[in-house]
This record gives structure tokens, C-alpha cells and sequence, in this order.
């Protein structure tokens, strides 16, 4: 099969994170569990600052609109994903009551380590996008029994801004979307050497033994394929 054929999808960035999660967790524990969190921050900013360049690019300030403009993914398919807006002001909040990455971690039975992607990605990917922002989970998150995800963005959406969000989308288009080829290699990238770095030799164990385990699940071919992506993860 050629590589030019292979499509990661959204299962499987999040399979993927739950083998690096369960390897350094169950390999060191709460220092594994702290690597983690330590390799989604990471990750999650350097998504924020491709996203905060992309904008200065098309001559746009960061804001929390532009910040919902330069977002990189899109569902695999329509209905994927059920999100939502629950208010614009005085801040802006939004839900999520269908999660792709929940249901890939439930169909394999790895929801109790996928869960730890959840705890502080959106927020390192808007501080990526400009330090001084933080988005604030409001509640239980759908991966930790939840019954919904939602999250409060600091600013408020103006009536201004709610007019052109979606104007500014429709401009901008998929101009700035990567799929999930890039995504999945950047992640592995990232999080990977950062439980390297914290973790040295057990690091590198668990970033091995949870490459395998993906290989055994999707096949070689749904690995080899990351290997072909371009770097540019930090940049554009």
C-alpha cells in the first residue's frame, strides 16, 4: 500500500496518545502521568503558535474569535463532533457533547489514559496562541464522566465578532488545516521526547512499547507513514 494512501484519522492521534499515556504511566507512575502532562503542554503550544503565526500571516490580531478561526483539524466526517456555543458574552463559552477522541479511546478500551489528553490541551493551545489568554474548564469533562465538556475562553465574543467569525472562516477556508497524518507524527514528535527528556531510559521504553502496541492495532503501514511527514511542527 502506498504511503501516499494511508490517512491517519482522529482514532488514531488518540490511540496513539492513550499507548504514550498508559506506557508512562504504568513504566513511572505519577512521574509518568506528570511527563505526560508536561509533553501536552508542550504540544499543545506549539499548535497555538503555528495557529497565532498563520493569523499574523493573514494579517489578522489574536483575539479569541481569530482564535476560533485558525483552528488546524476538522472532523473526519460531518456529526463526528457535537459542539456548540453557550454564550458569547460576558464571556465566551462553548461545549462539546460528542468527542471523537472519547469514543476511539472507549472502543479501545483505553479511556482511563486517553482521558489525561484532556486535562490541559485547550488551554496550552490558546496560551500558544497568546500567553496571556486562558480557557478554563468548567466542569467534568466527557472523558472523566462528564456529562458534557465546557469551557469558558476569558473574553468575551462581541456582536461585531460573532459576525465575522464565521465570514472570516468561510475566507480563510482550509488554508490552515493539517491532517491527521501531520497531527498524529506531531504528537509522537512532541509528547515523545518529552517523556524521553523527563524520563530518560523509562521514557524511552514507554515511547517503544506504545509505537509496538499501535502498530499492533492499526499496522505497520498507519506508522511508517508519520515518518514521511515534514517537520515544521513549531513552525509554519
Amino acid at each position: 500500500m502506498s504511503s501516499e494512501t494511508i490517512s491517519c484519522k482522529i482514532e488514531h492521534h488518540a490511540v496513539l496518545f492513550a499507548l504514550l499515556s498508559k506506557y508512562a504511566m504504568t513504566l513511572a507512575g505519577d512521574e509518568g502521568k506528570d511527563a505526560i502532562q508536561a509533553g501536552m503542554i508542550a504540544y499543545g503550544r506549539e499548535r497555538g503558535a503555528r495557529m497565532a503565526a498563520n493569523a499574523a500571516a493573514h494579517g489578522d490580531e489574536l483575539t479569541t474569535m481569530t482564535s476560533q478561526v485558525y483552528g488546524e483539524w476538522l472532523p473526519d466526517y460531518e456529526g463526528q463532533m457535537e459542539c456548540g456555543w453557550l454564550q458569547t458574552e460576558p464571556t465566551f463559552q462553548t461545549y462539546v457533547t460528542k468527542c471523537a477522541w472519547c469514543e476511539a479511546w472507549k472502543k479501545h478500551g483505553l479511556l482511563a489514559y486517553g482521558k489525561y489528553y484532556c486535562v490541559n490541551v485547550d488551554n496550552a493551545v490558546y496560551q500558544g496562541f497568546r500567553p496571556d489568554f486562558s480557557c478554563h474548564i468548567l466542569k467534568d469533562t466527557l472523558s472523566f464522566g462528564g456529562t458534557r465538556c465546557e469551557f469558558d475562553w476569558g473574553h468575551p465574543l462581541t456582536l461585531e465578532d460573532v459576525r465575522n467569525l464565521e465570514k472570516r472562516k468561510a475566507e480563510i477556508g482550509t488554508s490552515c488545516t493539517k491532517d491527521f497524518n501531520f497531527h498524529t507524527a506531531h504528537l509522537l514528535h512532541t509528547v515523545g521526547n518529552k517523556l524521553k527528556e523527563c524520563l530518560g531510559d523509562i521514557g524511552e521504553e514507554a515511547v517503544q512499547k506504545a509505537i509496538d502496541e499501535y502498530i499492533q492495532i492499526f499496522g505497520q503501514e498507519y506508522f511508517d507513514v508519520l515518518k514521511g511527514v515534514q517537520h515544521g511542527f513549531t513552525g509554519l
